[in-house]
């Protein structure tokens, strides 16, 4: 199916939500849960990169180690060759210098089964990415499921475990309780099991911290994350994969699943890499080390616009 084809089947709208629940889940874009194989992907361009304060970990290498701009866009090109490799069509935000960190295209927009969710970005010198955001699905053809209204909310915070079960993430600063509260609400309609984690603001976002491998297998860091959400995932029968703490500073446990056993990860997270190989995974690792100074990693590069079951 060609673009134009998808653009036939699923009108672009900038509201498609229902507002009862029973919203119908599209049929040429979406996924169920962030597990299955991976065919077409979200990217932003790490052209007009800047090293800005958004988090506690950018500001800590802004302090020590500023980030070197070239070496992170060649490194983002390895990020890119990585998917390329295992056959992800590649869509783009375009590029402009007002938005310097557009690279995370994770936080602007969720994409559901329903549509994409256009979410409200913290700081100001983000919020033009939501704007972009919204031309970027026009040009797809992809509908807008809803666009969070009532306070702070970024992609991040917005984990599919597995079909029909999403964890949303709280930290007060990049996303408040009241954006959380409302997208809650959206998929507790639509017959979603819900759960808000509330997480201190240093982690900044939830996939920080816990990212799904595959089906009933997810990476968690075990130091962070408290105990009620890890005994929520073994409850429903996932194995853990721990992340060491120091793994996970540095954005360790930020990777991204294709399905089929084949994840992109960061060089830096060893001890995942091994746990992964040992498990028969095939794993594509890329030396993130310069771009996620700047806040973020493989996981807040990316968003999933389409996903298809094994």
């Amino acid at each position: 199916m060609t673009v134009h084809d998808r653009i036939v089947a699923e009108p672009f709208s900038l509201q498609r939500r229902n507002p009862a629940g029973g919203t119908t889940p599209l049929t040429s874009w979406g996924f169920a849960n962030e597990t299955d194989v991976l065919t077409d992907v979200l990217l932003g361009s790490p052209n007009f990169l800047r090293h800005l304060s958004t988090s506690s970990l950018s500001r800590k290498h802004l302090r020590e180690a500023p980030c070197n701009v070239q070496i992170a866009q060649a490194q983002h090109k390895d990020l890119v060759a990585a998917y390329e490799h295992f056959g992800v069509n590649i869509h783009w935000h375009e590029p402009t210098p007002e938005l310097p960190m557009q690279v995370y295209s994770r936080d602007s927009s969720v994409m559901t089964p329903y549509g994409a969710i256009i979410t409200a970005m913290s700081q100001w010198w983000r919020r033009g990415e939501n704007y972009a955001a919204i031309r970027t699905y026009e040009k797809l053809g992809i509908p807008i499921y809803d666009m969070v209204t009532a306070g702070t909310f970024e992609g991040g915070d917005f984990n599919v475990i597995e079909e029909g079960v999403v964890l949303i993430g709280c930290g007060g600063a990049r996303t408040q309780e009241e954006g959380a509260r409302q997208v809650q609400a959206w998929f507790d309609k639509e017959g979603w099991e819900t759960r808000i984690a509330f997480i201190d603001e240093y982690y900044v976002h939830i996939d920080l911290m816990v990212v799904p491998i595959a089906e009933k297998l997810t990476a968690v860091c075990l130091a962070c994350t408290e105990p009620g959400i890890v005994d929520w995932l073994k409850g429903k029968g996932h194995e853990i994969i721990d992340v060491p703490f120091q793994d996970t500073m540095a954005l360790g446990c930020n990777f991204m699943s294709l399905g089929k056993d084949r994840v992109i990860a960061p060089t830096s997270s060893q001890t995942l890499i091994g746990q992964l190989k040992a498990r028969g995974f095939e794993v594509a690792a890329v030396d993130m080390s310069e771009i996620s100074k700047t806040g973020g990693g493989i996981h807040c590069m990316a968003q999933a616009l389409k996903r298809e079951p094994a």
